[in-house]
């Protein structure tokens, strides 16, 4: 049986989704961690061993600007300096969901109300588009 058709997210897409899809499942998995964290862990994954901290900190910090990664705090490291310790947003979970879903699984399973609010987030998103 061929595998359902998914829409790609924009995220998940180009020469830095294979990034993307490692921060996020750091972060999904560990929890919030500072961007050294991150590189450790991401540099054990399959593929990415050679990563070098100045990507994974660019990435993280454009993630953070797309609203994909959040800021927690500010924690104080062994060495003495200040880390930013980074969370993963809502609006990541939500792109980890709808890259592993088809669109026809989604709208199978939406309801009325499921369906109402989803056409009116859309609805938002024309009217911005047209301004």
């Amino acid at each position: 049986m061929p595998k359902p058709k998914t829409t790609k997210l924009s995220v998940f897409k180009g020469r830095e989704a294979k990034l993307n899809h490692a921060i996020f499942q750091t972060l999904a998995l560990k929890g919030p961690q500072t961007v050294y964290d991150i590189h450790k862990n991401v540099k054990k994954l399959r593929g990415l061993r050679y990563t070098h901290y100045g990507n994974i900190s660019k990435r993280v910090r454009a993630l953070l600007q797309q609203g994909y990664v959040r800021q927690l705090c500010i924690r104080r490291s062994k060495a003495g300096f200040e880390a930013i310790v980074y969370d993963l947003a809502l609006k990541a979970y939500a792109a980890i969901i709808l890259d592993s879903v088809s669109l026809d699984a989604l709208l199978d399973r939406m309801d009325e109300v499921s369906a109402m609010g989803f056409l009116a987030v859309i609805a938002t998103l024309n009217e911005t588009k047209r301004s």
